[in-house]
């Protein structure tokens, strides 16, 4: 009879409900590192983008609002001057003519009432200066500063609109500031210049009007325009701060879906990996268990026949010992050859309630005699517990029994092994530490591989076995190793078999 594996029913069992899943999904997936790149790099120029074109909005915001706080103070600077031409002509230019017969404001009278008519026109108005031109001899007539009295006419094309009748404003530019700040201290950026033209009617033609003077009104706009640069700043910091925020939301998003994706990633490599190796094992154990019946058979007529020769009547000593020799090899033999149909062969637990205390500690009563031998001691915390599990109490016999010796082999010349078990919610953990020589990193890699072994002797299936064992009760085992400072297996068995998956 043949116990080898089928490939499809050994990676059932090594890897049970896993295998067509990856090998369904395997050609399927993306390169690793590969599926958020394009959101990361979308994320980063968008935020970009966001914030170079963020700058222009909010520019053009504040232009706009310019452009309304430009109009309303020009509405203003008209219906002021509307005013002044009013109040000029009732309360001023029609009394003076009336008694004086002409208008001299060099007159001392006459610059004084002027002067009040127009302070009292734009008392309570954000107005910083009046001027009021006089048209025939190119000066100025008038002004709230009184050291601009009698300055010729600077013929801006605003002044020369309102000559020809038709109002006019415009900001003062930088030049003109400069220009003003010869006799005008309160001139300067963020000013409004509004020129009027100063309309009378004429006594003989009634209702008919001419441009007898110029109005030149200037408003200071420089608070107004601090309020739009601070919105400005606002809207540009909120522009700034709102994507921020977008950026870092999908930052994080990202950050959390690579993680994801290295976690879906680093899985997929390990079941990869058990699956390469569950198909070598499969293959191998068809092998080994072919070869290992191939050879059983002949080895069991060697032996008897060995046996045979060794009884019979005329055999000498010499006989009888190479028959003896013979016999011994062929049950060492034979134990290798179990030990190779024990690999390959399924490896299926029958589940019954069993204390792993007792396990254990049957373990360690087998092999005091060997510890005796080497003087090894053993401490345990196993006193007076039972931690009770699903589990097949010959298999797991056999799997600590196989650690236990490999720690006895480890310092042959003494020390001490410690045993520990730990019971979890669901699971029992079980850690053997020798003080052996450890193990070097890069034969750590290869303990579980078949027919590796670091010792003279042996076929190194042992570890092999062993973790089928324990993957068969749906356990993990793990073997940490430094050189010069001892081994410690940790094996991992649940309670319930069925009801648990591993960390």
């Amino acid at each position: 009879m043949r116990f080898a594996l089928s490939t499809v029913d050994f990676l059932e069992r090594l890897l049970p409900g896993r295998v067509k899943e990856l090998s369904t999904n395997h050609n399927n997936r993306l390169p690793e590192g590969k599926q958020f790149r394009l959101v990361k790099f979308f994320a980063s120029a968008s935020f970009i983008v966001l914030v170079i074109f963020s700058f222009p909005f909010s520019l053009a915001i504040s232009q706009k609002a310019k452009e309304i706080l430009l109009g309303s103070y020009e509405d203003y600077a008209l219906i002021v001057g509307q005013n002044l031409n009013h109040q000029v002509f009732q309360n001023f230019a029609t009394p003076v003519l009336r008694r004086y017969g002409q208008i001299r404001l060099r007159d001392e009278d006459q610059q004084a009432l002027m002067d009040r008519v127009v302070q009292n026109t734009i008392h309570g108005l954000k107005i910083d200066l009046v001027n009021i031109y006089d048209i025939e001899k190119g000066v100025i007539a008038y002004s709230t500063d009184p050291r601009l009295i009698g300055e010729e006419v600077k013929r801006t094309p605003g002044y020369e609109e309102a000559v020809d009748g038709e109002s006019s404003s415009r900001m003062i530019s930088e030049k003109e500031a400069l220009w003003d700040l010869e006799f005008n201290p309160i001139s300067g950026e963020h000013k409004l210049r509004t020129y009027i033209p100063f309309r009378g009617t004429h006594p003989f033609l009634g209702s008919r009007s001419y441009v007898a003077g110029v109005f030149e009104i200037i408003q200071d706009m420089g608070e107004q325009y601090e309020s739009i640069a601070r919105f400005q700043y606002l809207v540009f910091g909120l522009s700034i701060l709102i994507m921020g925020a977008i950026f870092l939301a999908l930052l994080l998003i990202v950050r959390k879906a690579e993680t994801l994706i290295e976690e879906r990633a680093r899985e997929r490599r390990e079941l990869e990996e058990q699956l390469h190796q569950a198909e070598r094992l499969a293959a191998l154990g068809e092998m080994v268990a072919g070869v290992s019946h191939e050879i059983k058979n002949p080895l069991g007529i060697i032996q008897s026949t060995a046996e045979l020769m060794a009884g019979l009547p005329g055999a000498d000593e010499t006989q009888r010992r190479l028959s003896g020799v013979i016999r011994e090899e062929s049950v060492r033999l034979n134990g290798i050859v179990m030990e190779f149909l024990d690999f390959a062969r399924p490896q299926s637990p029958d589940f019954r309630d069993v204390s792993l205390v007792d396990v254990l500690e049957k373990n360690l009563s087998f092999l005091k005699p060997e510890l005796d031998k080497h003087g090894i001691q053993i401490t345990h915390n196993l006193d007076g517990r039972t931690c009770s599990l699903k589990a097949d109490p010959n298999l797991l016999h056999r799997a600590f029994l196989n650690i236990l010796i490999n720690a006895i082999q480890a310092q042959e010349k003494g020390g001490v092994i410690e045993v520990r078990l730990t019971e979890e919610p669901k699971a029992l953990r079980v850690e053997i530490e020798d003080q052996g020589n450890g193990i070097p990193e890069e034969s750590l890699r290869k303990l579980f591989n078949p027919f590796f072994t670091t010792k003279e002797r042996g076929t190194g299936l042992g570890l092999s076995i062993v973790r089928k064992i324990v993957e068969g009760h749906n356990g993990v085992i793990a073997i940490h190793s430094e050189t010069g400072k001892g081994t410690r297996v940790v094996i991992q068995l649940p309670k319930e078999p069925q009801q648990w998956k591993p960390s």
